[in-house]
């Protein structure tokens, strides 16, 4: 793998990040169809196309309102103790993340959590329930019609990613970033570097709010390999 040097402006040099404006993404949505027009004169064959993960969900029909979720006294309890940043903090969020793992592993989650805090230690409620809480976006209360919906990860990413490169003929990755510079790889097609990737979306050019902007390009313009590309 060949590493990437970031720069002062938070992109690897040599690498350009082009944030690409959509229409809103619907449930049922053909993310070809969607894809095509909207990089057509802009990518390039050897480019990559990162998606967010909520357009991918939102189109797989992987989400829902938070008014048909009853949060439980527990979530109740344990999201007003949560970060104003966390998707736990969100009664509604919380209460799916116990529906899916059950009451004693949060209960004992939150436990440990206050332990670790004690022994200053962070984190620890986020480790115990892992994927249980990284695969749900709470509601955000930016982009109309979807401000109160929870949207779940995306299924079968690399399977959804592979499929776009044989419709559409460039490079694909599933991404979740936000501006706290964190950007992780859920799915990709085959050839391409995760690792790189998620370095390239570290700054976060897809936005957290209303930017309406779910696709990034990615075009590497520095000299050697493509990077972004696994050596053949």
């Amino acid at each position: 793998m060949i590493p990437l040097a970031v720069h002062e402006a938070g992109l690897p040099a040599g690498l350009v990040a082009i944030p690409i404006r959509t229409r809103l993404v619907g449930p049922g949505e053909d993310l070809a169809a969607l894809v095509a027009p909207a990089v057509g004169g802009i990518a390039r064959p050897d480019d990559v196309v990162a998606i967010a993960e909520t357009a991918v969900a939102i189109a797989q029909r992987r989400f829902v309102a938070a008014e048909f979720v009853r949060p439980s006294r527990l979530a109740y309890l344990l999201a007003r103790r949560a970060g104003a940043l966390a998707t736990v903090n969100q009664p509604e969020s919380l209460q799916i993340v116990i529906d899916h793992v059950g009451v004693r592993r949060v209960v004992l989650a939150g436990a440990a959590h206050v332990l670790g805090r004690l022994r200053g230690k962070r984190g620890v409620f986020y480790e115990m329930l892992g994927e249980a809480i990284a695969a749900i976006d709470g509601y955000t209360g930016t982009l109309p019609p979807y401000e109160r919906a929870i949207v779940f990860g995306p299924a079968e990413p690399d399977r959804v990613c592979d499929d776009l490169r044989e419709r559409l003929g460039f490079g694909f990755a599933i991404v979740d970033a936000n501006d706290l510079r964190r950007a992780k790889v859920l799915g990709a097609s085959r050839g391409l570097v995760r690792a790189n990737i998620e370095r390239a979306l570290l700054a976060n050019p897809h936005g957290n709010s209303d930017e309406q902007t779910p696709l990034v390009v990615l075009t590497w313009r520095g000299g050697g390999p493509n990077p972004l590309r696994a050596a053949a």
